[in-house]
């Protein structure tokens, strides 16, 4: 199945959105680019460092300007930044795509990102603690994954979740 829009896959952070877009990108026969590495390399610095230099809102919009690049390029799967959905052109970029939700609790996410801190990548969102913070940070967000979801996908392993997307996007695909 060679699909005739973007891919992006969606959800907080630690969420396995770079491990599954890698994986459905070659099981596709694609490209697969993360947004946060992108930004990376364009600002030169880790997320975290800046963060501290120059602030979210800088952040954000280079965020924004970066998921306008890559969403402008060919066909591809891209992983996207956590806090990509907060703004609403990002939201109206991704509605040209086809989206995917990667939903997983709080519980998970927190044993996850405590098992792979990555700090330089996953800076603080609010300076609480882990488990408040992603449940603050997911009472904020969960909504606006859901309303530019087109497929939702339970937390499951990589193979069963590849296996999943693939199904998810061929029935979507046949829909339109």
């Amino acid at each position: 199945m060679q699909p005739s829009r973007t891919i992006f896959l969606i959800g907080p952070r630690g969420c396995g959105k770079t491990s599954l877009g890698s994986a459905l990108a070659r099981r596709l026969g694609l490209a697969f680019v993360d947004t946060d590495h992108e930004l990376v390399r364009e600002a030169g610095m880790e997320i975290a460092d800046f963060v501290e230099v120059r602030g979210w809102e800088a952040f954000r919009d280079l965020e924004a300007e970066t998921l306008a690049c890559v969403a402008a390029g060919p066909v591809r799967v891209v992983g996207c930044g956590g806090g990509i959905v907060l703004r609403g052109e990002n939201r109206a970029v991704l509605a040209r795509g086809t989206v995917i939700y990667l939903q997983v609790g709080p519980e998970e996410l927190a044993r996850r990102l405590m098992a792979d801190p990555n700090e330089a990548q996953r800076p603080s969102l609010t300076g609480k603690g882990l488990v408040e913070e992603i449940r603050e940070v997911l009472e904020q967000r969960a909504p606006l994954y859901e309303e530019c979801a087109d497929i939702v996908l339970p937390p499951a392993g990589l193979p069963d979740m590849v296996e999943s997307a693939v199904r998810e996007l061929a029935e979507f695909t046949e829909r339109f």
